[in-house]
């Protein structure tokens, strides 16, 4: 087969990325060509052959995932304490679900291009240079003994790596499958042996010799067992176990699971079938060590098994108060692989837990976190903040592996541990470098998800990822895409960083048919930060993506809505494919449905809608509303006039319709001298009712007013407003702006979106915005609105206040002449 790279320069990126559309250079030698044929298709790979998942990357510096244990921890002295400490483990890392690696789709993805006005998402390639040129540069490259000693080495052992807890106590070595175990080899004729009496003796071994029979073969050269487990004298032995197989002893029976174990047999062969019958049928009658033992051969066969794990579950469940604390753990893993949570064993875990706790190693308590996770088992805050305190207290001497097991769980539940993740800023960032692509995007995934930002993790991460971009999945390039812009952050690398990832995207397009949510999570997770490649969009917009998105066990027609609304405004000259308009209506009238019952009667939005109405003179004057119903938040509309005035607008409210009775103050020059100098010797009759109706406790007035100055006071002393703004509209008339807010400059007037804000919009402990809400904010501005917000550090306090104090606080804000000048 001939071979092709093609070389992509991208304009404004400092590398060059080299694909290539088949495994190797074509100077590659002849043996590793028969093994890369085997990788080229991830369909029909034979994952039997190795125990441990490997990558082959498509190009010339034979990019590739080995399992290599110490790769996963911060440094060989590190990585050598604690092997000293916990029994010499040493750490690999591995996060997929599935034992076989998928190998790069390069082929046929052309460069997205985004619509102006906004950045580039993916500018597309120069011409490519002939090849008679490309070849002798790629021939050179993989020949260079410098090149050489660059290979990049990622960590992929999925069944492994989640085990490396076992060999912390001897105590496993009773629970669990050792596939690491020394074994004295048997040379071939040994087995040729075997193989002959079986086919003399047709069926008529004894279970003793037939038991012998498997532990021997198990234990030829593991590169013949492949032929082994293929041949015709192998198959009539497995015919004769099952014709026998309840004449056997359990720990006959467990050693012929083991040699299965050993020779690689597939899930579903006839033997396993008849084992796990008859593991079934006698379980009760096992011990616990034994019932754990067969439960982690299950594992190791990758057989799905949950008739045997119910029986397992009920049976630890009536023994509970006797297990031992690796009993206990490796029941944890067990649970979490069969990604069971036995809803009656949960509160029982729990108290586990707590009993153990302090006897855990660091591992230990990194694999019942994993086990928790992925059964998708709760846990309460009491026990997960147990573990936060411990881990942020020891994670130095933690592996990253184990970490990473805990970021997981803290992003589960939810939970907002803030000494761990500040210790997480200051280790990650010098490990990223050495931890496994897929261990990277789930400590990503945790700041996103728990809306923490770390500026020194975010750009390690970008920094690294480029160069480790191919091993992406569909997912792990999707959940990058979301955490970086949800945290609203470009690295310093931004447009490498996300050329990658985009062109990780069209490679792994053919995935997303699968896994339709991952490619909506990666674009919007680019609309946040304004880049919209073209192609990729079309793609996800189009009937027939649409359909598949429907059979997903998501929810994804509010992300359809989301993207597809944001390129129309964000977008115009956008030609591509659109959602269909029925689809825009239901999921307008769901989202509109949903703010009603949830978001419009929210306390602090409802206050300030009363008092906005208040203050302006009547609900004609605000709407309480979505003005951009995509982005799942609300807003309080106003409009005001070029002088400054509001301006009615929201007729259609009942409300509205009713003529107001004037019962209030006039609004006179002299008054509104008041308002806009300060106040005078004399009181104005509004401030006299505000003052007889205030207690005296709240009419405290001090030296200076909070809203002229630094807002972020408001945060913490009292809430004191300034004489100048005290008036209350008791009439039909509204408020007019004072006359150096007049706008002149507006000849159509302002039409105001203020933000009632609250802490989930912007990052933990921070005032940086997350950014989904940066879009919304971005598209009202777009569409000619001007954003005023009400932070929720601001108003929240301000709730506690009086009404003048909080009237004040509004006309500031809705008057406020710095935005508004600068409108339209």
């Amino acid at each position: 087969m001939a071979t092709v790279l093609i070389c992509r320069r991208f304009p404004r990126l400092s590398r060059v990325t080299t694909f290539s559309t088949t495994a190797k250079c074509k100077a590659e030698s002849e043996s590793s060509k028969s093994k890369e044929k085997k990788e080229e298709n991830p369909e029909t790979a034979n994952s039997r052959t190795e125990s441990a998942a490997t990558i082959q990357l498509l190009n010339p510096l034979d990019y590739r995932v080995l399992y290599n244990p110490s790769a996963y921890v911060k440094s060989r002295a590190a990585s050598q304490q604690r092997a000293a400490r916990n029994g010499g483990q040493a750490l690999g890392d591995v996060f997929t679900s599935s034992g076989t690696a998928w190998v790069q789709h390069t082929s046929g993805t052309a460069s997205s291009q985004a619509s102006p006005p906004v950045r580039n998402a993916l500018p597309k390639p120069q011409s490519q240079p002939p090849l008679e040129q490309i070849i002798p540069a790629c021939l050179s490259a993989a020949q260079t003994k410098k090149e050489a000693e660059k290979k990049k080495v990622e960590t992929h052992d999925s069944k492994e790596d989640p085990r490396v807890f076992q060999k912390g106590r001897p105590e496993y070595r009773s629970l669990s499958y050792d596939k690491f175990e020394p074994v004295e080899t048997l040379p071939l004729e040994a087995g040729d042996s075997i193989l002959h009496s079986v086919a003399t003796c047709q069926g008529r071994q004894s279970p003793g010799t037939i038991t012998d029979g498997f532990r021997k073969l198990s234990r030829l050269p593991v590169e013949q067992h492949v032929a082994l487990v293929s041949g015709r004298e192998f198959n009539t032995l497995c015919r004769c176990a099952v014709k026998t197989i309840g004449l056997f002893s359990t720990s006959d029976l467990i050693d012929i699971l083991k040699a299965c174990v050993r020779l690689v047999l597939p899930p579903t062969h006839p033997l396993l079938n008849a084992c796990e019958n008859e593991f079934c049928r006698r379980a009760w009658d096992m011990n616990l060590d034994q019932l754990l033992l067969v439960a982690d051969c299950w594992r190791c066969l990758d057989r799905n098994v949950p008739s045997y794990l119910s029986i397992l579950f009920s049976y630890a469940n009536m023994h509970w108060k006797d297990l031992t604390l690796p009993q206990f753990v490796q029941l944890v893993y067990i649970i979490g692989e069969g990604r069971r949570s036995p809803v009656d064993l949960v509160q029982k875990v729990e108290s586990m837990i707590l009993k153990y706790f302090d006897s855990f190693t660091l591992e230990e308590v990194g694999a019942i976190c994993l086990g928790l996770f992925k059964s998708l088992s709760g846990i309460s805050d009491h026990v997960m903040r147990k573990i936060a305190d411990r881990v942020s207290l020891q994670i130095e001497d933690m592996s990253t592996y184990a970490l990473v097991n805990v970021l997981k769980m803290l992003r589960y539940t939810r939970m907002d541990h803030l000494p761990l993740l500040k210790e997480l800023g200051k280790v990650i960032p010098p490990r990223i470098p050495m931890v496994n692509i897929q261990g990277i995007m789930h400590i990503t995934l945790t700041c996103s998800s728990l809306h923490y930002f770390d500026e020194g993790i975010m750009a390690a991460v970008a920094m690294s990822l480029p160069s480790k971009v191919t091993y992406c999945r569909s997912k792990d390039a999707a959940k990058f895409l979301w955490s970086f812009g949800c945290l609203d952050y470009e690295p310093p690398n931004e447009e490498e960083f996300y050329s990658s990832l985009i062109e990780q995207m069209h490679r792994k397009l053919y995935e997303f048919l699968k896994f339709p949510e991952h490619l909506l999570t990666g674009l919007l997770g680019l609309a946040f930060v304004k880049r919209f490649p073209e192609e990729l969009i079309d793609y996800a917009l189009r009937d027939e993506f649409v359909q598949k998105t429907r059979d997903s066990k998501y929810e994804l027609k509010k992300d359809l809505f989301t993207l597809s609304r944001s390129v129309e405004i964000e977008c115009p000259s956008y030609q591509g494919s659109r959602l269909p308009l029925h689809l825009y209506q239901e999921m307008t009238e769901m989202v509109l449905n949903f703010a009603e019952q949830e978001i419009y009667v929210r306390p602090e939005i409802v206050e300030a809608t009363s008092l906005l109405e208040s203050m302006l003179g009547g609900p004609e004057y605000v709407k309480n509303h979505m003005i951009l119903p995509h982005t799942r938040s609300s807003d309080l509309e106003v409009h005001l006039a070029m002088d400054g005035r509001p301006i009615p607008f929201n007729l259609k409210d009942p409300i509205a319709n009713k003529k107001l009775k004037d019962i209030g103050v006039s609004l006179t020059d002299d008054l509104m001298t008041q308002l806009i100098k300060g106040s005078s010797d004399t009181q104005s009759p509004v401030e006299v009712e505000n003052e007889a109706r205030t207690p005296g406790w709240e009419r405290r007035v001090e030296a200076q007013t909070p809203y002229a100055g630094d807002h972020a006071a408001l945060s913490g002393g009292a809430l004191l407003p300034d004489a100048r703004w005290q008036a209350e509209p008791k009439s039909g008339r509204c408020l007019e702006a004072p006359p150096s807010l007049a706008l002149n400059q507006q000849p159509r007037g302002v039409k105001l979106a203020i933000q009632v804000s609250n802490r989930n919009h912007y990052c933990y402990c921070s005032k940086r915005l997350l950014g989904l809400h940066c879009l919304k904010r971005r598209q009202l501005r777009q569409l000619g609105y001007v954003v005023v917000e009400l932070p929720f550090w601001e108003w929240f306090p301000l709730l506690k206040r009086t009404r003048s104090e909080k009237l004040s606080y509004l006309h500031y804000k809705v008057f406020n002449p710095a935005p508004l000048s600068g409108a339209g």
